[in-house]
């Protein structure tokens, strides 16, 4: 089974989740739980994704069930550091445009507690 490391932070406004190895059907699940059970003090999310190296169908439908659910709490769930192949299965799959996205865990935490909400980037 692949490795999936987790790690939690909480930040004003929300909470950090660090994603590091891989993402699949093998381990997807286990993403979705964490972050259920991991709520920070506010309503937003992100996922720094810097350290994933790997990303399939099950991972792009997490992400999108969190991003909903996050959503239905009235947050924004903010994905930072998307690089690499999981970068590239996100804009294939056009998941990417969904997304909030920002280059790195620190600019995304600073517009999710909000002193910058045009943090965000879109692709072209």
């Amino acid at each position: 089974m692949p490795h999936l490391s987790l790690s939690c932070r909480d930040l004003p406004g929300g909470v950090l989740i660090t994603v590091t190895g891989e993402l699949d059907a093998t381990n997807a699940h286990e993403l979705e739980s964490y972050a259920e059970s991991h709520r920070g003090p506010g309503p937003g999310m992100v996922l720094d994704l810097g350290g994933l190296t790997f990303l399939d169908s099950r991972g792009l439908h997490v992400l999108l069930r969190l991003h909903a659910a996050v959503g239905e709490r009235g947050g924004l769930l903010r994905v930072a550091a998307a690089q690499g192949r999981p970068a590239r299965i996100l804009q294939i799959t056009g998941v990417w445009s969904v997304l909030t996205l920002h280059p790195d865990a620190q600019q995304a935490a600073v517009a999710m507690c909000g002193h910058d909400a045009d943090g965000a980037r879109k692709p072209s």
